[in-house]
């Protein structure tokens, strides 16, 4: 007996197959997103924290960032751009991956942002120039208003921040700089300056080429993790924010041989980790086949703390929690 699927079927296959398909995460609307630096907040829900590719654009042109929050990981709000370049008088260009905390009932949106022009094929003639800035909100989307009107600092060249904030309260920024990583540094009480030296931190004799460093605790450790070689994620585990840190090894291989910016957070009990792909549009772009989506995958650890290697799935976190 041959059976032939009919055509209410074939669309309810389709349907439940795309209501099962949540990587990239569908944030309503079609712009292009990455970077993102996902955090749950007092109110309970999950808040994405993200950078925003123009279309087609050149060379990481970027002009602002947007947020974006749920209740359910299924459904999600795209709160708008919640800055711009536009809002800063010290740079016009670059919004890269951006972070934020929460300390003393403000919201503080960690950002890079720059000037100049990179040139790739000349690189002496290059005049880009990159740095760190902090704005401030009563609300976790904002619209947040740049609160020290420059950069944290102009020396060494820097982006990427991460900012985490310790259960004691003291705050400590992370950040890939130009011949410069694998330093901290402890924020001012107020979230506006740092204070004292940056620190350059043990990592135990293994200091690869590295951008978008992510800190988080888990019970009694802290982790480092960041994109290996701008790629693949890995990560250090240690029992202070400021290191010493011991390399475990890798969380989630590369893809496309492209850049892989994440976060990890736990939310409702259960580890996610937030990461971007490049992925094929199917449309005319001169400049770029691929371009950025978030996506996000469930992690998982194991009894002694590290983590298990995390696989990319179509599913994402509509798939079933194996914890």
């Amino acid at each position: 007996m041959n059976f032939k699927p009919t055509f209410p079927l074939i669309l309810m296959l389709f349907l439940t197959t795309l209501a099962n398909s949540q990587n990239p995460l569908n944030f309503g609307s079609n712009i292009r997103t990455a970077d993102p630096s996902a955090h749950v907040w007092q109110d309970g829900r999950l808040y994405i924290y993200a950078s925003h590719d123009e279309e087609c654009q050149e060379d990481f042109w970027m002009k602002n960032w947007h947020v974006f929050s749920s209740d359910d990981l299924i459904n999600w709000t795209d709160h708008g751009a919640v800055l711009s370049v536009e809002d800063l008088s010290w740079a016009d260009n670059f919004a890269w991956a951006p972070d934020c905390a929460y300390k003393d009932g403000k919201y503080y949106f960690c950002f890079p942002a720059g000037t100049g022009f990179k040139d790739r094929v000349n690189p002496e003639n290059s005049t880009k120039w990159m740095g760190i800035g902090i704005a401030v909100s009563d609300s976790p989307t904002g619209p947040f208003k740049d609160a020290i009107g420059g950069p944290l600092w102009t020396q060494p060249y820097a982006n990427d921040p991460c900012l985490f904030v310790d259960e004691d309260g003291q705050a400590y920024i992370y950040f890939h700089g130009s011949s410069f990583d694998y330093f901290v540094a402890e924020m001012a009480d107020d979230m506006l300056s740092i204070k004292g030296d940056f620190i350059k931190m043990d990592m135990g004799g293994y200091e690869p080429k590295m951008e978008g460093p992510w800190v988080f605790k888990r019970k009694d450790k802290y982790y480092f993790s960041m994109p290996e070689g701008n790629r693949v994620i890995t990560y250090y585990m240690a029992d202070s924010p400021k290191g010493p840190w011991t390399y475990q090894g890798t969380i989630m291989e590369q893809e496309h041989n492209s850049n892989n910016h994440h976060s990890i957070v736990e939310y409702e009990g259960q580890w996610i980790l937030f990461y971007h792909r490049w992925i094929d549009t199917g449309e005319a772009c001169d400049k770029r086949e691929r371009q950025r989506h978030i996506c996000a995958d469930y992690l998982y650890f194991n009894e002694d703390g590290t983590i298990r290697p995390v696989q990319r799935t179509e599913e994402g976190l509509a798939g079933k929690r194996r914890e």
